[in-house]
């Protein structure tokens, strides 16, 4: 009874953070929304809220099943001509932001470690909990990972739009989640991830939601049909993880990442450029068109990447299919990549 009011404090103050942040059109209204309140009631009122571990972990594990779904034959098909060269000009995306953000930590107060997860163009919820492993500041990391978030999202759609005024062709859909009806039997088909998940997390860093995407990415490319997530359980899974992560991110801690605010905001706006050379580069060894090549390498926000290729006459499903492969590459390489760079750097300091 002692830790029910506490925990339905906690749920009232992320449904607010949600409703507010969805009311304003933030981005990702559903996780930061719930992040920020719920780091705001704590660190203001001094109360010690509560969130179960499984209602996190049932977050991610929802999550990863999500974004696997969005892999489909079809999907693979339409990305394959194109894969090469953009997985390399990803890596090297990745590359660039690691040696920025690791030059910029030498000459500020903030950790090698924080400083590159803080910066990775992707993955908001993964570089939090890879940095909190390997004993980074995972507030510094959420406070620079969303201003990365909100620099990309207020930049790269006013720019290629203002560049690129061609008129809708009419191909505004965006990618929907494939697969059968949730309510029915192939819903057993859901255990399988979710299993291997629970089981096998402790293998991989954020492996609670990167192994349950593989696996679901697996079967659905294969002849399993895999349900739907309802949107609801979607938008749930997104509250659970993101007033977990606020519940973990102290207040005085944001206050200290907020003074090198305008430093990590230049970190991505040069990231945002170099992404528009390696966006001109995809178009030049490739088939593919100048706005559909520059919206495919932007580093963040799909939807909105997507939305803004069905103003400028853009292909929008090639759009979500690689902005698709960009996030997943960085999800699976990443934070298991950097995790072993950084242990083997910590143990020959040791040494």
């Amino acid at each position: 009874m002692k830790e029910t009011k506490p925990f339905i404090e906690t749920l009232i103050a992320g449904l607010a953070g949600a409703g507010l942040f969805s009311l304003l059109n933030l981005p990702l209204p559903w996780m930061l929304g719930p992040l920020a309140f719920v780091m705001l009631w704590q660190g203001m009122s001094g109360r010690q809220l509560i969130w179960p571990k499984a209602l996190k972990s049932s977050g991610l594990i929802t999550l990863g099943i999500s974004f696997g779904l969005y892999f489909t034959l079809e999907t693979v098909q339409l990305v394959g001509p194109y894969a090469l060269p953009y997985i390399i000009i990803t890596l090297l995306l990745i590359t660039a932001s690691i040696i920025n953000s690791s030059i910029v930590s030498r000459f500020i107060k903030v950790d090698r470690i924080t400083s590159v997860f803080g910066s990775i163009p992707g993955g908001l919820t993964e570089m939090v909990i890879v940095s909190e492993s390997l004993k980074g500041n995972a507030a510094y990391v959420m406070v620079f990972q969303t201003i990365r978030l909100l620099v990309v999202l207020f930049t790269v759609p006013f720019i290629i739009i203002y560049i690129f005024s061609a008129q809708n062709t009419g191909q505004d859909t965006l990618m929907a989640h494939t697969g059968t009806a949730f309510l029915s039997w192939n819903v057993l088909w859901l255990l399988v991830p979710v299993l291997l998940g629970v089981r096998f997390h402790h293998l991989l860093p954020a492996g609670i939601m990167i192994i349950p995407l593989s696996v679901t990415a697996v079967m659905n490319i294969g002849p399993v049909q895999v349900p739907a997530i309802p949107e609801a359980v979607f938008l749930g899974a997104q509250l659970c993880v993101g007033v977990a992560l606020g519940k973990n991110i102290l207040l005085k801690d944001v206050k200290n990442a907020g003074k090198y605010g305008f430093i990590y905001a230049g970190l991505a706006l040069l990231l945002i450029f170099i992404s528009f050379i390696s966006g001109f580069l995809l178009y030049s060894v490739t088939s593919m068109d100048l706005p559909t090549a520059l919206l495919s390498t932007a580093p963040g926000g799909v939807v909105e990447m997507v939305l803004t290729a069905s103003i400028v006459g853009a292909d929008p499903a090639i759009v979500t299919a690689l902005q698709l492969t960009r996030i997943i590459l960085i999800i699976l390489l990443v934070p298991v990549s950097l995790s072993w760079y950084f242990n083997k750097t910590a143990k020959e300091k040791a040494a």
